[in-house]
């Protein structure tokens, strides 16, 4: 008998979810778990721990038997290594929040320019009104 069980933490719109998946004795089930907010590493590790035997799965769907390979380990390594990889900074979330730091950004130098440029002007103001004053001997 093998038993196998995975979670996989997903972004949909406007919820972090989780999908709890098992497998045991020929039945498939699938649980979907709402977070909230994006959870961090700790808290899915410790919502596992606390709260996996009690997680109400859907009915069970009949699974194919198949026979399998084991695997080479430096072949899954590397499997996972690029899974993770693909994954990277990828979520809707992450990417809103990169744009409005972009956001942000160009507006603060655009900001900084103006004021900058104001000050040059004030100064060059101030600069030529002391020149004519000098030239008219006051």
């Amino acid at each position: 008998m093998t038993a196998r069980g995975s979670l996989t933490v997903l972004f949909e719109p406007p919820f972090w979810i989780g999908l709890c998946e098992r497998s045991e004795q020929g039945r498939y089930e699938v649980c979907r778990v709402v977070f909230g907010a994006q959870p961090r590493e700790a808290e899915v590790y410790a919502f596992v721990l606390r709260c996996w035997d009690k997680l109400r799965f859907g009915p069970a769907v009949r699974e194919e038997q198949h026979e399998e390979k084991r695997a080479n380990p430096k072949r899954v390594q590397r499997q996972v290594s690029a899974l993770l990889q693909q994954r990277g900074m990828s979520t809707r979330a992450q990417q809103a929040l990169q744009r409005q730091r972009e956001e942000e950004k160009s507006e603060r130098k655009a900001g900084s320019r103006q004021r900058r440029q104001a000050e040059q002007e004030r100064r060059y103001a101030l600069r030529t009104e002391k020149k004519k004053a000098r030239h008219r001997g006051r």
